[in-house]
């Protein structure tokens, strides 16, 4: 019978993240530096409010777009922080995390033969969803532009089958942000044209030495715009899997029918729980950041002093370091360093072909596992 399963299903590969990250386990000294997940645990407080809602059975279905009390925290969160906003009762989705949301929405507005934009390397789960739903990807290639996109490269992609752009800033898997100048000639573009923006935010908080800024700051780009986000990176809620989705409201309506049919609404603990964790945690992230400043120093420093280059991430938790000077591919690399030194890391391939050359490290991670992995690295780069 699996010659009777969609193509495009069977074509679609395991992520590279996984594939080094199911492997590190077999080996009981493993140090893991795939995951793109919080070492800390969930607020105290956070977790009260999830085991609160369970004793008070609030389990059942929410309102499919989610609890309004939660809309209207979502809302006033990026109000008081980024000075914008959605309205809670209909421009805001409560979704399965990021994930979902991204793929609810991508849904919503592709149809065959449309093309998706992708600044690349990139996060590799847009380009599966992409196209599941028969639309096309279209890279543009940033690693000329120190990962950054170059708006007239950008506007020379753009076309009439051009359905939306992604943006993933801060990046997984660069770490790097945008400046207010670089977001002013990006958005001089595509308030040009007639396609969606689709901004990919849940590092937002991660964010280090600048300010983030928003994508929906742009009042240029309020009614073709999604902004995605969630609790996963800023609040170590990955498995609470609660993300969100903000747009205008006609288009929301379109999203809203997409991801009820698909998970008729998000888990009603987590839903509590993240209420707590963006009225009374908020805090939470820079304490965090603290944290992942010090770690991404060490790592740097360390990985420059054994002849790596890169640039020092401005974002989220990861290092992505060219392996060109080792005549080696990613892939190889990393299997190596597996298989030496027990040390896991994803191929840079793993993020679309222009990540080639590069292996990307997550330093979110003990300092303990950070040292010892780096050390392990730096021997096998002398062997």
């Amino acid at each position: 019978m699996l010659n009777k399963i969609n193509n495009t299903v069977k074509k679609i590969q395991v992520p590279g993240i996984r594939v080094f990250a199911n492997q590190v386990v077999q080996y009981k000294d493993g140090i893991n530096f795939t995951i793109g997940e919080p070492d800390f645990s969930t607020p105290e407080s956070v977790k009260r409010a999830g085991i609160e809602a369970i004793k008070s059975n609030l389990t059942g279905y929410s309102h499919n777009a989610g609890l309004v009390e939660l809309r209207k925290s979502v809302s006033d969160f990026f109000r008081d922080k980024y000075n914008f906003y959605y309205h809670p009762e209909d421009e805001v989705v409560i979704t399965n995390g990021a994930s979902e949301g991204i793929d609810s929405l991508l849904r919503t507005i592709l149809s065959v033969g449309d093309e998706v934009i992708l600044p690349a390397p990139i996060y590799s789960g847009y380009e599966p969803s992409i196209e599941l739903s028969g639309a096309k990807v279209v890279y543009l290639d940033t690693t000329e532009t120190n990962f950054i996109p170059d708006p007239e490269q950008l506007e020379r992609l753009i076309n009439e089958k051009t359905k939306a752009v992604i943006f993933n800033y801060p990046s997984n898997p660069t770490g790097m942000t945008l400046s207010k100048e670089q977001m002013d000639s990006i958005v001089a573009v595509l308030s040009k044209h007639d396609i969606f923006v689709i901004s990919d935010e849940i590092y937002s908080e991660n964010t280090f030495e600048s300010e983030h800024i928003s994508f929906a700051s742009y009042p240029e780009l309020r009614n073709k715009l999604f902004l995605v986000h969630g609790v996963s990176k800023s609040h170590a809620m990955t498995g609470w899997r609660i993300g969100f989705v903000l747009g205008q409201d006609e288009l929301m309506k379109q999203v809203l029918k997409v991801h009820l049919n698909n998970s008729i609404c998000a888990s009603l603990p987590s839903q509590f729980a993240a209420m707590e964790a963006l009225t009374n945690s908020r805090v939470t992230p820079e304490i965090m950041n603290e944290a992942y400043m010090e770690r991404r120093d060490y790592v740097y420093d360390r990985l420059v002093g054994m002849g790596f280059t890169m640039s020092k991430p401005s974002g989220a938790f990861y290092m992505f370091p060219s392996i060109h000077f080792l005549g080696l591919t990613s892939f190889d690399f990393a299997t190596q360093l597996l298989e030496q030194e027990h040390v896991a890391v994803v191929p840079g391939s793993a993020f679309t072909t222009h990540g080639e050359g590069y292996v990307r490290i997550s330093y979110a991670n003990s300092m303990e596992n950070i040292v010892e992995g780096m050390n392990r690295i730096e021997r096998f780069i002398t062997k």
